[in-house]
């Protein structure tokens, strides 16, 4: 039997590879999703029948079109943008932009796949889309990118709306950016809606929405270890990569509940404090990332810490590691290298951070391993929150929005749990987040006839 779903699985991809040719990002969350899901189809041949997984892997609309902008010399720089709107199947689309340079259509069609199942864990009605361009934020200047933003959003707004599709921040894209692209859609359609997320909280944005990814991959991690070892984040050594929003708000969450971060990276390489990044440190790293736009290796320093330039942090010991970076971040060797320096919890802040191979590494050795559509999905559920308080205008406290939150995850957490058992007792996450995220948007799909 096995080897019959093995089959399937390899035939369904071969179909998916042969549509969407050298999109390799797009063909690795694919396959990660489909491997859980074909066993469950086959045992609910409704969702075969209506060829349900066929349709949730081609998007719904792919739109790409041009961004001229006049940079600080007053030459006209052309760049690429996209919008992946993947599935509206339970809510209008709802994901983030990125503005990188590394930015292809193939990377987008992996974030607009995942966040189909992301958004639909948090159980709040939202679907799942992404974009951004290839244009490169670091280095320019505020003129610059809001000349840029302007622009993208000269094309974007015609195709975005709050009961339509609500794009939030993603690398490259924070508060000046956002800010940027919501007036200029103001602008265009002459109303204030909450068509982005991630705003202002003069202006409609939501307390506790920049530390809600981060915080969100810490409450997860807690739930794995509470679930699974009865233990805490309380004492224990944790591994963190990247050193922007999510990076910091984890920091910020692990010390808060009584853990030691001793890493943070950036693209340069990372830095190792023994010591712990305390909250004093954490301040400096935020004006150094926020405000200065500087590099990790100013926090060496300043602290005294190492800095192992052109590398990831994941051969320093440790009992948890939060991945906060990007995609692929975590290759096979460095999986084992965490496996066998001790490490019990992986909790993916970022993307797919981890490649298959090392995610196989750390399933065969019985890590505890939140995929980021699950450990991540604190952004876009307080995403959704603040789409909420837009819808009802309306503002709630940190400490309401943090609460409700925290409740989210742990309902994600019990979906994991529940569709994730397997006859030994141990817990899968990827197959639970996989058929747990399926399920509502395939019954959703069902419902609406084939459209």
């Amino acid at each position: 039997m096995a080897n019959v779903l093995e089959q399937k699985v390899n035939d369904f991809m071969a179909k998916v590879i042969a549509k969407n040719p050298s999109e390799v990002e797009f063909h690795q969350a694919v396959h990660e999703v489909v491997e859980s899901l074909i066993p469950y189809i086959e045992e609910n041949p409704k969702y075969k029948e209506a060829k349900i997984l066929e349709r949730m892997v081609e998007p719904e609309r792919v739109i790409m079109f041009r961004i001229p902008w006049l940079d600080d010399k007053g030459e006209i720089q052309v760049n690429k943008g996209f919008r992946i709107e993947m599935n509206s199947a339970i809510g209008p689309y709802k994901g983030g932009l990125r503005f990188h340079p590394t930015v292809n259509l193939g990377i987008l069609k992996f974030l607009a796949f995942e966040q189909v199942f992301k958004n639909s864990l948090t159980t709040l009605p939202m679907g799942g889309g992404k974009g951004g361009s290839d244009f490169d934020p670091k280095g320019k200047s505020d003129n610059e990118v809001m000349r840029f933003c302007q622009s993208f959003m000269t094309e974007l707004y015609r195709h975005v709306g709050p009961n339509t599709d609500v794009p939030a921040g993603d690398i490259g894209v924070g508060g000046r950016e956002i800010g940027y692209l919501f007036g200029q859609y103001k602008r265009l359609k002459n109303e204030f809606t909450g068509v982005l997320t991630g705003k202002g909280l003069e202006w409609g944005g939501s307390k506790i929405r920049p530390e809600a990814t981060g915080y969100g991959a810490t409450y997860f991690a807690e739930e794995m270890l509470k679930t699974n070892m009865n233990e805490s984040l309380k004492g224990k050594t944790v591994v963190i990569s990247g050193s922007g929003n999510v990076a910091q708000f984890a920091t910020q969450k692990v010390t808060d509940l009584g853990g030691k971060v001793v890493t943070l990276s950036d693209s340069g390489g990372f830095i190792y404090d023994p010591d712990g990044i305390d909250t004093d440190k954490l301040n400096y790293v935020m004006n150094l990332k926020n405000v200065k736009r500087g590099r990790i290796q100013e926090y060496a320093e300043k602290y005294n810490a190492e800095y192992h330039e052109g590398q990831r942090p994941w051969g320093i010991k440790c009992d948890v590691a939060l991945p906060c970076a990007t995609q692929n971040e975590i290759n096979e060797e460095e999986a084992k290298t965490l496996v066998n320096n001790g490490c019990q919890v992986i909790s993916e802040g970022a993307n797919m951070p981890s490649t298959s191979e090392a995610v196989e590494v750390f399933q065969n050795n019985n890590i505890l391993y939140g995929p980021g559509k699950a450990a991540n999905a604190g952004g876009v559920a307080v995403s959704g929150l603040e789409m909420s308080q837009n819808s009802l205008r309306l503002s709630w406290s940190g400490e309401e929005v943090d609460q409700r939150l925290h409740a989210i995850i742990k309902d994600i957490h019990e979906t994991c749990v529940k569709f994730g058992k397997e006859d030994d007792g141990s817990v899968n996450y990827v197959k639970g987040a996989n058929i747990g995220g399926f399920v509502k948007v395939a019954d959703a799909m069902l419902a609406q006839g084939a459209v």
